[in-house]
């Protein structure tokens, strides 16, 4: 068994409040949820209305199948035009761990 997390520290564009920011991250949870059947919701900076860390966790019998849908989250967030992605942090578990 194979545990893969991602963490995305976003800076949020023209946002002027915590509502229009749940209207930003909503829907990109929504959608790694959906297309990639991962766990995500946002983690961190609940209370700054220009900033979000959304985090995703993945567990999988194939470590490359759990590899390619990482990849695959990953160029989700970074493709959208309404954030700007300022890091991701990536980590995975092994049977070894």
């Amino acid at each position: 068994m194979y545990v893969g997390t991602l963490s995305f520290d976003l800076l949020l564009g023209d946002v002027r409040s915590l509502k229009e920011k749940r209207s930003v991250v909503r829907p990109i949870v929504a959608e790694l949820q959906r297309k990639y059947a991962v766990s995500a919701a946002e983690v961190d900076h609940m209370d700054l209305h220009r900033r979000a860390v959304i985090g995703l966790a993945l567990v999988s019998g194939d470590a490359g199948h759990l590899s390619e849908v990482l990849d695959r989250c990953e160029r989700l967030v970074a493709a959208r035009p309404e954030v700007e992605l300022l890091s991701v942090g990536r980590r995975f578990h092994g049977e070894d761990d």
